[in-house]
Formats: structure tokens, sequence, C-alpha cells
């Protein structure tokens, strides 16, 4: 589903922030991406949804290269950053509707998308609310609500259980299980890293913007716990 070959990024012609990464997350994968601040997740991350240009390798979305066809590349992900910016002077309805015209959604598709989701998420009663009333976790829940709603092959997210509570959490846990049941691939950078090994099949660790370790979740912990293997590669990297 998405294929990241020899990837290399530089922000000032001389450093490269990310350098000869390769990846495959499959369709079904929930993969996992870690690495300190400043690591490069974040850099991979806007090169696969195409918020960063990169100067060598390819990047490949269900077979449709990032660079040559961007647009039929954006029509089958959804990314949610870190931090996202959403439109408060609208109501939460407003949006959703908003990033339905978007992908050209019917009436029907988009109804019963929102009404499932809202419903989980216990945002219903508030759709007809103004975004800048939300708190910080009703915005989280809304824009992955706004993700999911064209079904994408592709989910991409930084960091997304930031500010949402236990309950939250663990709802949209259970979506990302369900979604990836039907095909769609869930690439997601975090540092909570017992989030990560519990929910996640699959793990890459990034160091200074290589790749030091990749594979499948069972076989990168052996008999450790994944924040015990992090330490341990990032203890190699000041030898």
């Amino acid at each position: 589903m998405l294929e990241i070959r020899n990837v290399y990024k530089s922000y000032d012609g001389k450093t490269d922030a990310i350098k000869d990464i390769t990846l495959d997350i499959e369709s079904g994968d929930i993969f996992a991406f870690i690495g300190h601040n400043g690591a490069g997740k974040t850099t991979l991350i806007k090169c696969i949804v195409g918020l960063l240009d990169f100067e060598k390798g390819t990047i490949k979305i269900d077979g449709i290269d990032v660079k040559e066809n961007a647009l039929d590349a954006k029509k089958i992900i959804a990314y949610i950053p870190d931090n996202p910016n959403i439109y408060e002077s609208m109501s939460a309805i407003q949006y959703l509707n908003f990033i339905a015209n978007a992908f050209n959604l019917s009436e029907s598709e988009r109804k019963e998308k929102i009404e499932y989701y809202a419903n989980l998420l216990d945002l219903k009663s508030k759709l007809g609310d103004k975004i800048s009333t939300y708190s910080h976790g009703m915005k989280q829940k809304l824009v992955i609500i706004g993700a999911l709603i064209h079904s994408p092959k592709l989910l991409v997210l930084d960091e997304p259980f930031v500010g949402l509570d236990p309950e939250a959490s663990f709802k949209i846990k259970n979506i990302f299980k369900e979604i990836t049941e039907s095909g769609t691939a869930i690439f997601f950078s975090t540092h909570v890293l017992e989030t990560a090994e519990k929910l996640c099949n699959k793990v890459a660790v990034i160091r200074k913007g290589e790749v030091i370790r990749c594979g499948d979740m069972s076989i990168i912990k052996k008999d450790e716990s994944l924040e015990e293997v992090f330490m341990e590669l990032l203890g190699e990297g000041n030898d």
C-alpha cells in the first residue's frame, strides 16, 4: 500500500534530515514510526502526504507515485498532523460537509459515516456547535472523523492520541483496528511506546534521519518491551 524507496530529504542542501529510507506498509498494517524529537519522523510523514518535496527516492501509495500523480495519491489518503488547524468559525457539521465535498461524497455516504463516527465518539449532539467552543480533545476527535469520512486506503497520523482522554483513545484504537480489517493501512508516529506496542503489528525506529530497525513488532521486541528496545537502540547511537 505504501512503498518508500531510498528517500532522502535535506532542508539546507547539505545535511540530510532523512536519508536512504526504505519502508513497506501493507494493506491492513498498523505501522508505528518511532524516534526521538528531531529524528526525522515528521519530515518523512510530510514527504509521504505531499507537503514536502524530497531530493531522491520514490514514494508510492497503492502504486501511485506521490510526485508524478500527486492529486490521485491524495484522493486515497488521509493525514492528521500533530497539531491540526481547522476552521474554528465553522460548526462541526459544516467542517465535515466541507471535507465530504472535497472528496465528492454523496449525501447518503457522508450521512452514514458522520452519524456512525459521531455517535461512536460522543460528538453527535455537538455537531451543530462552533468548533471554537470545542476542547482540544473534541477537536482531535472531529479531525479523525474528517479523516475517515472518505474511507481512505492509507491513514497517516502524527501523534494521533495527544490530548485524548482514555475513553476516547480506547475508542479510536478500536476504530483503527476496524478499518484495517477492511484493508486500510495506518502509518503513525508516536512517543507513546506502550500504545504502539499494544496496537501495532509493525514498527520502524528512526535515529538521526536513518531507519535503524524495522519489522514485525513481535520480532523487534523479542522478550523485551518496546521501550527497552528503543532505549537500547538510542544507546547504541551514543557509543
